[in-house]
C-alpha cells in the first residue's frame, strides 16, 4: 500500500527513514520494512565519487538517482536538495524535476554554495530573509501539495543556538511543511528546540554516529515530540566497513570462502533482487510460459 507522507507525518508515532543511495539499497530498505526512504546527498559523494560531502554533487545526478529508486521502490522518498543548487530560481527548477522523477519531499538547507555536511565545521549561511525566499520559491514551484518543503538551518555552528531558533521561525512562517534545526549539540538544545516548535510543525531529527548531535533512538526521540528521524550515512559506514573485511580478507587469502557467511551467494542475490520474478516476466511477453 502506498503510504501518503503528509498524513503518516500527522501520526503520533514517528517515521523512521534509512538512508539510501541507490536502487539496491531502496530495495533492500524496503524489504526491510522501511515507511520511507531518506535519499543522502553525502551518501550519494561517498559511493558515487569516494570524496565527501563538500558540494560536489550535481542537481542532475541526485534527479537521476531518484529517478532510479522512483523505478524500484513505491516507499516515499525524502530528498535531500542540499541549498536548492542555487537561489530562488535554481530552487524552483530542482522541486519542478524531483517531483517529476518521484521525489515526496525536498529537504532545503540555509547554506551557502558550496554546501558541506551539517556536521562538518566551516560552514557559511546565506541570509535569513533570502532562505525565506527559498522556501516560499519552493512552494509555489510544488505541482503537488503533498509534495514536502523541510527547511533546514545549519546556524547552530555558524551563528550560534538562539540565531538557529530565530532562523527556524522564519522558515515555518514562510511556509515550511517540516522543521530541521541541524547539529543541536545537547539535550537541553534538543529539548528547547521541541519546547518552541513541536505542536507548530513536523519536527525532524538526524542521527549521526560520530557527529555533533547526542544519539537518541527513534523511540526516545518520539517521546521527546519529534516526527521524523533520518540515519542517512548509517548504510554507507556499515557498507565501507564491509567493503575494507572483504577487500582485505580477498586479497590476502585468494578466495572468497572466509567471508562466505557475511555475503550472499549468487542464487541469494538474486533472489534479494528479483531476477526470477522478472525473467518470467519477460517469458510472458516472448509468448513462452505464463
Amino acid at each position: 500500500m502506498k503510504v501518503n507522507l503528509k498524513q503518516r507525518l500527522g501520526e503520533e508515532r514517528i517515521l523512521l527513514a534509512p538512508g539510501v543511495y541507490d536502487a539496491l539499497s531502496g530495495l533492500i530498505a524496503s524489504q526491510a520494512g522501511a515507511e520511507a526512504v531518506y535519499l543522502s546527498g553525502a551518501s550519494i559523494a561517498y559511493t558515487r565519487f569516494g570524496r565527501p560531502d563538500i558540494g560536489l554533487v550535481s542537481m542532475s545526478e541526485v534527479a537521476d538517482t531518484i529517478a532510479v529508486l522512483r523505478d524500484r521502490i513505491a516507499l516515499p522518498i525524502v530528498v535531500d536538495a542540499d541549498n536548492g543548487f542555487g537561489n530562488a530560481l535554481n530552487v524552483q527548477r530542482t522541486v519542478r524535476v524531483f517531483e517529476r522523477m518521484g521525489a515526496n519531499a525536498l529537504q532545503l538547507e540555509d547554506q551557502t554554495m558550496p554546501k558541506r555536511c551539517g556536521h562538518l565545521d566551516g560552514k557559511s549561511l546565506i541570509s535569513p530573509g533570502e532562505m525565506a525566499g527559498k522556501i516560499r520559491a519552493a512552494c509555489d514551484a510544488r505541482a503537488s501539495d503533498d509534495t514536502l518543503i523541510i527547511g533546514r538551518t545549519d546556524a547552530i555552528a555558524v551563528e550560534g543556538f538562539v540565531a538557529a531558533l530565530d532562523r527556524a521561525e522564519a522558515y515555518v512562517e514562510a511556509g515550511a511543511d517540516m522543521l530541521f534545526i541541524e547539529a543541536p549539540r545537547s539535550m537541553e538544545e534538543i529539548g528547547r528546540v521541541v519546547e518552541r516548535f513541536a505542536g507548530r510543525v513536523p519536527l525532524m531529527a538526524n542521527m549521526v554516529e560520530g557527529g555533533k548531535t547526542p544519539i537518541v533512538d527513534a523511540a526516545g526521540l518520539e517521546k521527546l515530540g519529534f516526527s521524523f528521524v533520518i540515519f542517512p550515512g548509517g548504510i554507507v559506514r556499515a557498507v565501507a566497513a564491509t567493503q575494507r573485511d572483504y577487500y582485505r580478507n580477498l586479497t590476502r587469502t585468494g578466495s572468497n570462502e572466509a567471508f562466505r557467511d557475511r555475503m550472499f551467494d549468487f542464487a541469494g542475490l538474486n533472489a534479494v533482487i528479483g531476477t526470477p520474478d522478472l525473467l518470467a516476466m519477460g517469458r510472458r511477453y516472448d509468448g513462452g510460459d505464463a
